[in-house]
């Protein structure tokens, strides 16, 4: 009997160590050194591969499903390709935070004004944007938060005034959508160039963003009904 009950132990710790979950949605999903779709792919699975995972993150919004997987490969996938049940955690959080596109767990980060020109507002930023605008806080925070080197001329389009951001998107795959999440740009066509502004936090129906030159030159935080912009997903 105690040989029996041991035995059956044994089964069940081999059962948990080998449980998985089951590449689907696709034919080949590859697996990347940070969870984004520009990082490095690491190895493909393909479906009905069995996959173990070690924890799960936040990162690039793919399909509308902004978690990966990271597997016991030590490479991460995205959540929408892997069916686990759940559109939630199955798994613990990765400890640091997100590391897509080489950020520094800064993601949305702090609500205060660390724009590098405050009062400065004369000439072109590194990112080829008029300073003190919309445009260049916006791209200062993609830079400084993300860890994604954008630039008025990111992926090969102009991202030139706030009212062309969403047609760039489109036209180079970067998700754009109604569902805001924090860490991603708010967006509108409203005025004569449109307006961005930073995603800080997303509470029910209403967004809290960051944003410079609303008032003219300033920085200023506001919280509107998300059905205010679009949302560009550079990253999250």
């Amino acid at each position: 009997m105690k040989l029996a009950t041991f035995v059956a132990l044994c089964l069940i710790g081999l059962a948990s160590l080998t449980e998985g979950y089951k590449i689907y949605k696709a034919t080949t999903v590859n697996c990347r050194s940070d969870p984004n779709t520009s990082s490095k792919v690491v190895r493909t699975y393909n479906t009905n591969d069995n996959i173990s995972l070690t924890c799960q993150t936040s990162g690039e919004n793919v399909k509308g499903n902004t978690l990966w997987d990271k597997t016991t490969n030590g490479c991460y996938i995205s959540d929408y390709y892997l069916h686990t049940g759940s559109s939630g955690y199955v798994a613990k959080k990765c400890s640091g935070g997100s590391t897509g596109g080489g950020s520094t767990g800064k993601i949305p980060g702090p609500i205060k004004n660390d724009y590098p020109y405050p009062g400065q507002c004369d000439g072109v930023d590194p990112w080829n944007y008029f300073k003190c605008q919309c445009t260049s806080f916006v791209a200062w925070r993609i830079n400084s938060r993300l860890g994604v080197k954008f630039h008025n001329h990111y992926k090969g389009p102009n991202w030139g005034n706030a009212n062309t951001w969403d047609n760039a998107a489109r036209s180079t795959g970067v998700p754009i959508n109604s569902n805001p999440v924090p860490g991603c740009v708010a967006q509108t066509n409203s005025g004569s160039a449109g307006h961005v502004a930073w995603v800080a936090k997303v509470s029910g129906n209403q967004v809290t963003i960051e944003e410079y030159n609303w008032t003219r030159h300033k920085y200023s935080t506001r919280t509107v009904p998300k059905s205010t912009f679009n949302y560009i997903h550079i990253k999250v």
